[in-house]
């Protein structure tokens, strides 16, 4: 860490403990901004690579503790918006869309200079994420406050980022896709998308799940703490530990999958249950399937 980093994560840990005492304090709003400007910046992560750590990854949890600090200093705002569309010639006025929030977390405002495509029609992301150049975002979509969204990645129609999740380079959040997200408990590791992963539609990704570089998540997978996912290649299977989130192989082909219940009135009534299913890893058919991503952005 640098010495900046190191006094920011100083004043941020001191104002956080503070407690209520932080909302009148200059000085805590004054940490609280420098934290929500380098999280934009992407020059600070609530969580980032780290070869040392077992999962590959380490939180920064201090950095949590910065944003939630945001919502305790943070007093109710009127943030609504003026617009002008066709409605203004018609009524003579012009439409107000009503938003009320933490004034410490507005919507973020983009220029063309930010190299980030947001498509008119209802999309959102707020202050403290971080949106790298070549992003696109389909409407509607949302961006919560401490995610982190890398070069090159498509967020589609109601897909949602949720706070400090980190998205990584060229990936593909199809329609519906949510990603969750996480500030408490603030140890606790946010859902993490590798480089160059798949999401499918109406794919959900939750619990601090981390999906390896690569992976592709076929419509409709839902990966949870709790869920075990079926490694058909391997003939193994994955699950969370007390000490480990679930952790989707690189390059892993994931389905919606079933296994038949196998006792009691489960089985005499012939159910099954959910669960994720890896049938095969990525080759260069399933390379060939995701080209036109490439054309789109």
């Amino acid at each position: 860490m640098t010495t900046g980093i190191d006094d920011l994560q100083a004043s941020i840990e001191r104002h956080f403990a503070a407690g209520a005492a932080a909302v009148s304090d200059a000085a805590a709003m004054k940490a609280f901004l420098q934290l929500r400007a380098a999280l934009e910046a992407g020059t600070l992560r609530s969580a980032e690579p780290d070869a040392s750590a077992t999962t590959g990854w380490r939180v920064n949890a201090w950095v949590k503790r910065g944003i939630l600090l945001g919502f305790r200093i943070g007093v109710l705002e009127d943030q609504s918006i003026v617009g002008f569309h066709q409605a203004a010639h018609v009524f003579g006025k012009m439409p107000q869309i009503t938003f009320v929030d933490k004034g410490t977390y507005p919507a973020r405002r983009f220029t063309p200079d930010d190299g980030v495509r947001i498509v008119p029609g209802g999309s959102s992301v707020r202050s403290g994420a971080f949106v790298a150049r070549g992003v696109v975002i389909m409407p509607p979509a949302y961006i919560n406050a401490g995610a982190y969204v890398d070069e090159g990645t498509m967020v589609d129609s109601h897909a949602l980022v949720g706070s400090c999740a980190q998205i990584g380079k060229r990936v593909h959040l199809s329609a519906a896709a949510q990603i969750g997200g996480v500030l408490e408990p603030v140890n606790a590791s946010p859902v993490i998308i590798e480089d160059d992963v798949l999401v499918g539609g109406n794919t959900g990704v939750y619990e601090g799940t981390i999906v390896r570089r690569r992976a592709v998540l076929a419509a409709g997978t839902i990966l949870t703490r709790g869920t075990p996912v079926y490694d058909l290649v391997h003939g193994a299977v994955l699950r969370a530990t007390a000490e480990m989130p679930l952790i989707i192989p690189e390059g892993a082909v994931v389905v919606p999958g079933s296994r038949a219940v196998t006792g009691g009135y489960g089985k005499e009534m012939g159910l099954s249950v959910y669960t994720p299913v890896i049938v095969k890893y990525r080759d260069e058919k399933t390379d060939l399937s995701t080209t036109l991503e490439e054309v789109l952005r």
